[in-house]
């Protein structure tokens, strides 16, 4: 196995791990069962309240920040033509996959924007926090969750192309992050559409 295909195997099961899934479990709460079913953070919120859901969020968040963090130091020359910021955030975004679809739920997961955002810490600050910067103006403005998450990751295309430091080959990854989320927030969008999608608060619901 090539160290590569090791770390991304690696980044898969780390992200697969249902942090807010163990948490909710310990509290005799089948995150499953509540809300929206997901594992993530705002879920955890309606089950846990804010403090739980917080921390929550930063726990999926390192699962994504550690595996690019590890490539960072590992890979710091181009690998069969692929630049080694497009290497750091593959294996951050291969623990996205792990989230969306953990291997110890039956492929079950979360939504994936905490763990992408920890990708994109580790493989490009700058565009990251642009990133959260914006979903959180997004957020406070709106209060809808799945529109600040949708348009928070998103931007990492922008961003991305605004900063030069960025290497393009990055950018059709943020792209695939971006419609991934997309994807997984299409009942979200759903109920937008409906008017049904309740608003985010900071309040355990």
């Amino acid at each position: 196995m090539t160290p590569l295909l090791g770390l991304l195997v690696f980044a898969y099961f780390l992200g697969g791990v249902p942090f807010g899934f163990l948490v909710a479990k310990a509290k005799g709460i089948d995150l499953l069962k509540v809300g929206s079913g997901n594992i993530g953070a705002t879920n955890v919120k309606r089950a846990l309240g804010t403090g739980w859901a917080t921390a929550v969020f930063f726990m999926d968040m390192t699962k994504g920040l550690i595996p690019a963090l590890i490539a960072r130091f590992v890979f710091i020359e181009p690998v069969n033509g692929i630049d080694p910021q497009a290497i750091w955030f593959l294996a951050g975004m291969t623990a996205v996959v792990g989230h969306a679809f953990s291997p110890f739920l039956k492929f079950k997961g979360g939504k994936g924007v905490s763990t992408a955002m920890g990708a994109g810490l580790g493989a490009a600050p700058l565009v990251a926090l642009s990133g959260f910067a914006l979903f959180a103006v997004i957020l406070l403005t709106v209060q809808y969750m799945a529109i600040a998450s949708i348009i928070g990751v998103s931007s990492a295309l922008l961003f991305g192309f605004l900063y030069p430091a960025t290497s393009r080959q990055v950018l059709p990854l943020f792209g695939l992050v971006a419609i991934a989320v997309i994807i997984l927030h299409r009942k979200n969008l759903s109920r937008l559409l409906e008017g049904t999608e309740p608003k985010f608060s900071f309040r355990k619901t």
